[in-house]
């Protein structure tokens, strides 16, 4: 081979590695792309999602100079407790809002006057009342909740350049605020209603309490079902099942379960625990089930590879020493693969967390108000309760549902914290 042949061939060498340089230049800049446009589109949601959620986490007050007149009330002088109980307090709310604007006429105006405190004022002036029953026919200045569509415009959410046409507060009503808050009588709060309420009618009044204590008994049902038998499963498996056509087919349909969609769950659940065996419907304890059979296969596939990823060497050095097939597996292997393990039931059941379909087929799209005692009672589930707000039209509804995405989001990311946590524990160990 002459120069000009050695010339050539490292010239044409030069070429090609510039080019599989600039391939692999490019390749990198197409996934830091990719990352980063993935980064952008999850800021957009959750800016989305706070920006709507975070007015919820508040609540507005109106201030009412309210007039306990037993004669309003439709009370004695000397009521008893009953008397109490029965007492018309929406009447003395209208009463009260009428004397602080007595200019308002009109049945049309005197509905909106009224409009702007919440259907459950009267609930709260019922209890304090019953509570301080020396109050009857003294007249005091009361903190109550504001309705939906006021504590919209208290919060600042609604702008008086909007078209009245286009808006739930008229004018009329914008200018009776404007001159409580002139006055000192609007007020904003933490809305523990959020927190301490379940569903209701009104946005100002509902809660997620219902549907927490709702995802915590059918996630319990599901635990104590899902993790012992998705592991005992995988341990016998992958450490004790022969190799036959037998146990592939078994494998084979876990492996396909994984990726069955979940609203076929749920019709089992409806077609063999609620119709053949005649459950409770609308149960955390049926919920629990559905998902408990549903998450087994994620739990299955990641013990057995958590299982699988256990040394030889640890298997080989106990059974060297005498140790059973059994004790080598749970005295030795398991607690080794207990990082992978725990991982996967956590994952598995932030999964179910955050599943809806199946249990809307069990019938958990019910209006619970009152939150369930017991795994049997009637009940719903937080997706299920977002579900329902965002078919709402009213504005609150729209910020409870953003809100209840925001509290459903922070316990996935304490459940996914939670695993990488005992993960790295257990490693250490």
């Amino acid at each position: 081979m002459n120069k000009n042949d050695a010339y050539k061939n490292t010239a044409v060498i030069e070429a090609s590695l510039k080019k599989r340089y600039a391939r692999e230049k490019r390749f990198q800049w197409y996934g830091r792309l990719a990352v980063m446009t993935g980064f952008v589109f999850l800021f957009l949601l959750l800016t989305d999602i706070v920006s709507k959620g975070t007015p919820a986490f508040t609540q507005s007050f109106i201030q009412i100079s309210i007039n306990f007149d037993p004669e309003i009330l439709g009370i004695e002088d000397k009521p008893s407790a009953e008397e109490l109980w029965n007492a018309d307090y929406s009447a003395v709310i209208k009463s009260s809002l009428r004397d602080m604007f007595p200019e308002v006429e009109g049945r049309k105006h005197k509905r909106q006057l009224y409009r702007l405190i919440s259907i459950g004022a009267e609930y709260d002036l019922r209890d304090y009342i019953v509570a301080h029953p020396e109050a009857i026919g003294e007249k005091m200045d009361i903190w109550l909740r504001a309705h939906s569509e006021s504590g919209s415009y208290i919060k600042g959410q609604v702008s008086k350049e909007t078209p009245e046409a286009d808006r739930r507060v008229k004018d009329i009503q914008m200018g009776w605020l404007d001159s409580l808050e002139d006055e000192g009588r609007t007020d904003i709060r933490f809305n523990t209603t959020f927190f301490t309420a379940g569903d209701s009618r009104e946005p100002e009044l509902a809660g997620i309490k219902a549907a927490l204590y709702g995802s915590f008994f059918t996630l319990m049902v599901t635990f104590l079902l899902a993790f012992p038998i998705g592991v005992f499963a995988a341990v016998y498996l992958q450490e004790f099942a022969p190799r036959n056509r037998l146990t592939d087919i078994i494998e084979i349909n876990i492996n396909n379960l994984a990726a069955v969609p979940s609203i076929i769950f749920g019709l089992l659940g409806l077609a063999v625990f609620i119709n053949f065996f005649e459950l409770p419907r609308s149960a955390p304890l049926v919920g629990g089930i559905v998902l408990a059979l549903m998450t087994l296969p994620t739990i299955i596939i990641t013990s057995r590879t958590a299982i699988g990823a256990v040394s030889p060497s640890i298997r080989e050095a106990a059974l060297g020493i005498g140790a059973s097939k059994i004790q080598t597996v749970f005295h030795h292997v398991l607690p080794v693969a207990m990082p992978g393990v725990l991982t996967g039931a956590i994952i598995g059941m932030a999964q179910a967390l955050g599943e809806s379909a199946p249990l809307l087929m069990i019938g958990m799209v019910a209006f619970i108000m009152d939150a369930p005692g017991s795994v049997t009672d009637s009940s719903t589930v937080l997706p299920i309760q977002i579900y329902l707000w965002a078919d709402s039209p009213e504005r609150g509804f729209l910020e409870k549902t953003s809100a209840a995405i925001m509290v459903l989001m922070g316990f996935l990311i304490i459940m996914n914290a939670l695993a990488i946590f005992l993960r790295k524990r257990f490693e250490l160990k």
